[in-house]
């Protein structure tokens, strides 16, 4: 359960975890220059940074030159990548099973159109919506059905689903039954948009196994999320941070609160880690 705003830690945490749209991102998509100071001040401590999205692979070059040189978990988890931009693992969907889950989702929620999310490029079906998925995109057009058995086959980080008339609660509950076990399922922009990663991955299953290489337990890393998408990793560490502006879900879940992504929530808190370092 949430508590007080800009609560900060007793000892400032190992590692920094953070989500981006909504979170560390402004309302515009810009980082702000409080946020890049306070990013640059905590690594510099030797406290480490690592960005985890929902965001493709294909956005992680501009994402850096934007935010700058970090570790990256994108695609929900699928994908993790170096500071430079470079692939470091890939945790991909097995083209059967993908095949598998279309079919599926199709049947249950009829109306539905995909889109893919390869390893750095895209594709999608005619009827899946351009607003979704911006420009730079390498697009391919078919149906999901071809684009998930592509040859010759590419890593398949991530599937999408929009549907244009069901709510989103509606339209999640319906394609998270008809997934199963087959994949993990979950949600978010707000928008009446389904993800799916391979079955077991999830922004929290990539981040422990990640930080754990380096010789950091989950107890000591903090994260700041604010859809449900972040709630895997909000629960798997030892200190969760919701934003002001978090979904309902991830109000209820995260053990502490701060302050908007426009108010620069997530630099409140790490400039509290820095002081609490100062003798």
């Amino acid at each position: 359960m949430a508590t007080t705003p800009d609560l900060p830690l007793g000892a400032p945490p190992r590692l920094i975890a953070t989500d981006l749209d909504g979170t560390l991102l402004r309302g515009d998509g810009t980082l702000s220059p409080r946020t890049k100071a306070a990013l640059a001040a905590v690594e510099q401590a030797g406290i480490r940074v690592v960005l985890v999205t929902g965001r493709p692979s294909r956005s992680v070059h501009v994402l850096l030159e934007a935010i700058g040189p970090h570790y990256v978990i994108a695609a929900n988890g699928a994908a993790v990548h170096a500071p430079d931009g470079s692939p470091d693992h890939l945790s991909p969907i097995p083209p059967l099973v993908a095949a598998q889950l279309v079919a599926r989702v199709r049947a249950a929620v009829p109306g539905v159109s995909f889109s893919v999310e390869y390893d750095q490029d895209f594709g999608h079906e005619p009827a899946y919506p351009s607003w979704s998925y911006g420009e730079g995109a390498v697009e391919l057009v078919g149906s999901a059905e071809a684009l998930v058995t592509r040859t010759p086959a590419r890593p398949l980080l991530k599937i999408l689903a929009h549907h244009p008339a069901l709510p989103l609660d509606d339209f999640y509950a319906r394609a998270l039954r008809a997934a199963g076990t087959s994949a993990e399922t979950t949600h978010s922009t707000g928008l009446s948009l389904v993800e799916f990663s391979a079955s077991g991955v999830t922004k929290a299953s990539t981040l422990i196994e990640w930080s754990g290489r380096l010789g950091i337990a989950s107890h000591e890393i903090a994260a700041f999320g604010d859809m449900p998408n972040d709630l895997p990793m909000l629960t798997a560490v030892g200190h969760s941070y919701a934003m002001a502006n978090a979904h309902p879900q991830v109000l209820a879940t995260a053990r502490h609160r701060t302050s908007s992504n426009d108010e620069d929530g997530v630099a409140r808190i790490l400039e509290g880690f820095i002081d609490a370092l100062v003798p």
